[in-house]
């Protein structure tokens, strides 16, 4: 792993590297919340499990409202502000979670956290793109995502040995863990200096929406996440647990087993990715995605909860390379695209695709899991294939600059 980091780029700045254990600490508490939120929402306060999957979908629903503004702000502002506050007020809301009696109830905290997450996820991005050069973004990158892997690696495995649906104080500590994450690395991220336009015309979302490849991307990626990140993190976990009879530890298993390959993967991958086309990296993905639902619908359907548990492991690892090939082209792609003045729109935009995505695969996915669960596995799975035929068209129209994954930085 030391030599792949190496040939990826030695030159990561300390401050880049900083940012990158921020995020492990607060990858550690989503992994410990992420996979048994639905659980909790479902099997301890007995909402059901079309409605809970609508409390993710009011979530985002919240993200995609504070995206833009967040977006904007980070331009003008600094993203680093932004991200501060971002992170204190999920602090708040996740540590309010035990609270929730009712679907409202959840409804209500959901529209909290939801809010501060989507503030999240574009200024992060945007201090990303703003302290690491362009050809180091795509390392840059890759080792964010390696970081917030390893954080969900571990948060899962921690989160699946104390969670437990019969004892409901049990999901209090995991919320008050999440909680002290947030405030860990809103301390750290103090101590970083803010990439910032402040008191410059940086232009209005005008100017992103004019970009019609980039707007593309964005609607392929809603896309991408909505059948594919969505059906796996929200989900699964409930389908395992109350279909294929895996209990609460092994879903932490699976969580740690996806997160392991990602951390393992991500930089070998990032490495082969560069000098070739991203679009073509992007419908491996899709193809990934894909066979990773058959294999859950599969597991689900015919096999007692061991021999389930077994090929949802290998589906996880499949599901994992994926998100590898989506970690060297999500991030590097959006940010190589936008203007410097306009990143944190870009990065605000590109974001909101995952929020979109959040939005639709709950929501929708929520109920075809209450009432069709297996067809659920099906269907996504084809619409992985297809959207991954659509990947391949995109690339066609993507400017010739950034239509290959940069080939590292220059020495020196």
């Amino acid at each position: 792993m030391r030599r792949y980091i190496r040939s990826l780029d030695p030159k990561l700045s300390r401050d880049v590297w900083l940012l990158e254990f921020g995020g492990l600490t607060n990858a550690f508490g989503n992994g410990i919340v992420l996979p048994f939120l639905i659980i909790y929402l479902h099997n301890v306060r007995g909402i059901p499990l079309g409605l809970a999957g609508l409390a993710a979908a009011v979530n985002s629903v919240a993200g995609l409202a504070s995206g833009f503004l967040a977006g904007s702000l980070a331009d003008r502002l600094g993203p680093k502000r932004v991200l501060i506050a971002s992170l204190v007020v999920m602090a708040v809301a996740i540590s309010m979670f035990p609270l929730i009696r009712t679907v409202w109830d959840a409804y209500a905290l959901n529209l909290l956290l939801g809010g501060a997450s989507g503030a999240f996820w574009p200024s992060q991005s945007a201090m990303v793109a703003g302290l690491a050069p362009r050809a180091q973004r795509h390392s840059a990158f890759a080792m964010q995502r390696v970081s917030m892997n390893l954080g969900v690696a571990l948060g899962g495995l921690v989160g699946g040995s104390i969670a437990r649906a019969e004892h409901p104080r049990t999901f209090t500590v995991l919320f008050l863990l999440d909680a002290a994450s947030f405030v860990a690395f809103a301390l750290l991220t103090m101590l970083l200096p803010s990439p910032r336009y402040e008191g410059e015309d940086v232009g209005t979302y005008r100017a992103v929406v004019r970009d019609r490849a980039f707007m593309r991307y964005v609607l392929l990626n809603a896309l991408f996440i909505s059948v594919g990140m969505v059906v796996v993190v929200e989900l699964l976990p409930p389908y395992a647990k109350n279909y294929a009879g895996v209990n609460e530890q092994l879903i932490g298993v699976l969580w740690m087993i996806n997160a392991i390959v990602v951390v393992v993967a991500q930089l070998p991958v990032a490495k082969l990715a560069e000098g070739r086309r991203r679009m073509h990296a992007f419908a491996l993905m899709g193809v990934l995605w894909g066979a990773t639902m058959l294999l859950v619908g599969g597991a689900g359907t015919w096999l007692n909860a061991t021999s389930a548990f077994a090929l949802m492991a290998l589906a996880m690892v499949v599901f994992g390379i994926g998100e590898c090939l989506h970690g060297i082209v999500h991030g590097p792609l959006s940010s190589d695209l936008a203007p410097p003045q306009l990143v944190g729109r870009y990065m605000a935009f590109a974001s909101q695709s995952w929020q979109a995505g959040w939005i639709l695969g709950p929501a929708v996915g929520g109920f075809v899991l209450q009432h069709f669960p297996n067809a659920l596995w099906v269907g996504a799975g084809t619409i992985n294939l297809a959207a991954a035929g659509l990947a391949l068209g995109l690339g066609r129209a993507l400017p010739q600059s950034v239509r290959l994954a940069p080939r590292g930085s220059p020495a020196g």
